[in-house]
């Protein structure tokens, strides 16, 4: 099943053109990893399957991404990112607690009831592996907690909207090994209730949890495969080349 269908995808932000000419496809409960040097279009990309690229007064685009057979520029913008979260590269917790962190998005969609949000706080956290690190201490700041426990309970705060898409901007480039692994695991039982894009600079990250990659370079899609034949045998020597570090 196809969750997103990107149809000759050309960004420009004023006179630069960041991407170009790209058509791919997302697969449903698929993590598709993106890769590429800086300045390639990946995090373009990215922001515009949520359309936080229509943020900047000097955004334009001329194609179609169509998300379930329809265009997502026929979608209220905040209807759209509620259904298609993002998790940033830096975690950014509100100054609340552990608790109202993961409940404010919950009741700004207008939950009222209180047994609902505590359910959903829960179950956001268990999905986000948070849960058992921080269930007797829901109360305290969620500034107390490490960078790796911020990061996931800003995965929990996006799960907890109930998104079907959520978008990944290098989550675990501020990370050690120990919470880039746990991160990484739990995008590996998300994606059995969600679609999943990665952008990632880590090449290794991208082998281990990605179905398919895609490689971009210099605002162009140069391949699109399933992740094992990318990083075994591409079909371009440029992606090959990025794989190995000649260049990057």
């Amino acid at each position: 099943m196809i969750k997103f269908d990107i149809q000759d995808l050309n960004i420009w932000f004023g006179s630069v053109q960041p991407l170009k000419g790209v058509t791919l496809q997302v697969e449903a409960h698929r993590i598709l990893s993106v890769i590429g040097p800086s300045n390639s279009g990946k995090t373009t990309f990215l922001r515009m399957l949520n359309r936080l690229n229509d943020l900047q007064l000097s955004f334009r685009m001329r194609g179609r991404v169509l998300m379930d057979g329809k265009d997502i520029n026929s979608f209220d913008p905040e209807f759209l990112r509620r259904r298609v979260g993002m998790v940033f590269a830096l975690p950014a917790p509100l100054p609340l607690s552990i608790f109202e962190n993961v409940a404010y998005g919950v009741r700004m969609h207008g939950q009222r009831n209180k047994r609902v949000i505590e359910k959903s706080v829960e179950e956001a956290l268990q999905k986000a592996y948070l849960w058992d690190e921080v269930k007797d201490r829901l109360s305290t700041s969620a500034f107390k907690l490490s960078g790796g426990q911020q990061q996931r309970l800003c995965i929990a705060r996006t799960l907890a909207v109930e998104p079907e898409v959520i978008l990944f901007d290098e989550p675990c480039s501020g990370l050690d090994p120990i919470s880039t692994a746990k991160v990484e695991d739990a995008m590996v039982q998300l994606k059995k209730q969600y679609t999943i894009v990665l952008v990632t600079n880590n090449v290794k990250q991208a082998a281990r949890v990605g179905d398919k990659t895609a490689f971009f370079l210099s605002g162009q899609l140069v391949e699109l495969d399933i992740t094992d034949k990318i990083f075994t045998a591409p079909s371009d020597q440029r992606t090959d080349d990025y794989i190995r570090g000649r260049f990057g």
